[in-house]
């Protein structure tokens, strides 16, 4: 599942006209760079959610096997809209990504899917403080010998994960964060890293574009 359906208000002013995804980085837009490493990976089937500006990305996806989550009445947020998409994404483990992310290496997603194993609720991509370029603010997470993860740290969340949706029903609110569902996990100790092997930029205001593309270049 690819996230979206955001409001991109720190991407302003290019995002009055047009949503986030749909920026371009180097030439490509986000939403084209999630979509290339979902179907790289074997993604299927991939799902996308649309709010604001929604037409927009519905249109780009025109004729492409991709469905739609449209949340074009009320934003749900990463876990409210992971929830509503469950009957289009199908039983089991998915893969989400973010869009507004870019990486250099190895592609995470195939990187997590190889890490994966059923031990596991849930599977991040993480990368240290030091390859995360434009990121505002300290890291999010520790990871201990066993690859758990705990909340704080100089681990940045990269964007990109493998999670079990079940637990979401233990959830009971509409509109919410899949923080909710990772502090669940990580309470149990089910919740786990993957180091992405390579750089990672987010792209999430103007300033971020010029160095995500001097990474790609470098």
């Amino acid at each position: 599942m690819i996230f979206a359906a955001g409001l991109g208000t720190r991407m302003r002013p290019l995002t009055d006209l047009r949503p986030k995804p749909l920026i371009e980085v180097a030439g490509t837009t986000l939403l084209d760079r999630a979509l290339s490493l979902g179907r790289d990976a074997g993604a299927a089937p991939i799902v996308v959610n649309t709010h604001y500006l929604g037409a927009q990305i519905i249109q780009h996806l025109a004729g492409q096997d991709v469905a739609i989550s449209n949340e074009a009445g009320e934003i749900l947020d990463t876990g409210g809209g992971l929830k509503k998409a469950q009957p289009l994404l199908g039983d089991g483990p998915v893969m989400t990504l973010n869009p507004d992310v870019v990486f250099t290496g190895p592609n995470p997603l195939t990187a997590l899917l190889q890490a994966w194993d059923d031990s596991m609720d849930a599977l991040l991509a993480l990368v240290p403080l030091d390859r995360a370029t434009a990121r505002k603010g300290g890291g999010d997470f520790s990871v201990d010998a066993d690859g758990r993860i705990s909340r704080k740290g100089d681990f940045v969340y990269a964007g990109a994960q493998i999670i079990r949706p079940n637990r979401l029903a233990d959830i009971p609110d509409r509109v919410f964060s899949l923080n909710k569902l990772w502090d669940l996990l990580i309470a149990e100790g089910r919740a786990h890293a993957m180091i992405h092997d390579g750089c990672w930029c987010d792209v999430g205001s103007p300033e971020a574009i010029p160095l995500a593309e001097a990474m790609l270049n470098g």
